[in-house]
């Protein structure tokens, strides 16, 4: 029986490398998914995509998304002046959503059957990721 394939929202740290080998463990095929939103340079970019490769994704994909988070959130932020208590400026949200909504756009041209990310409940990164991803119109959840 074939495995379903799985897309994870990957960065390479601690949290996404556990989830690859527990996934897979689990019967999923998983493909590693990088949003470059902006400041990876490319040594960095090589030590993500080996790090996917060493934790035994079965494939690793880079998304170059950094004009979508401008033009889809931070022209917006910036032309509003739009701070967090007057002083934080909130690109992150931005950021995490427009991750978000790329591993689903990637998950859908791999035919995943699920979405997953690794961001923990210690703070608001898994409530942008989880709700951008459940967000997605019904017709294209992979």
């Amino acid at each position: 029986m074939q495995q379903p394939t799985l897309a994870l929202a990957f960065s390479g740290g601690l949290d996404t490398s556990y989830c690859v080998p527990r996934l897979a463990e689990r019967g999923y095929a998983v493909h590693t998914v990088y949003v470059d939103t902006g400041g990876a340079t490319p040594d960095e970019l090589a030590a993500i995509r080996r790090q996917a490769e060493a934790v035994g994704a079965v494939q690793h994909h880079e998304i170059d998304a950094r004009q979508a988070v401008f033009d889809r959130f931070v022209r917006y932020l910036i032309q509003g002046n739009v701070l967090r208590g007057e002083v934080y400026p909130l690109s992150v949200s931005a950021e995490r959503t427009q991750q978000a909504l790329s591993v689903v756009e990637a998950a859908r041209r791999i035919g995943a059957k699920a979405v997953a990310h690794g961001s923990t409940g210690a703070g608001n990164d898994q409530i942008r990721f989880d709700i951008a991803i459940r967000s997605s119109p019904p017709s294209s959840r992979s």
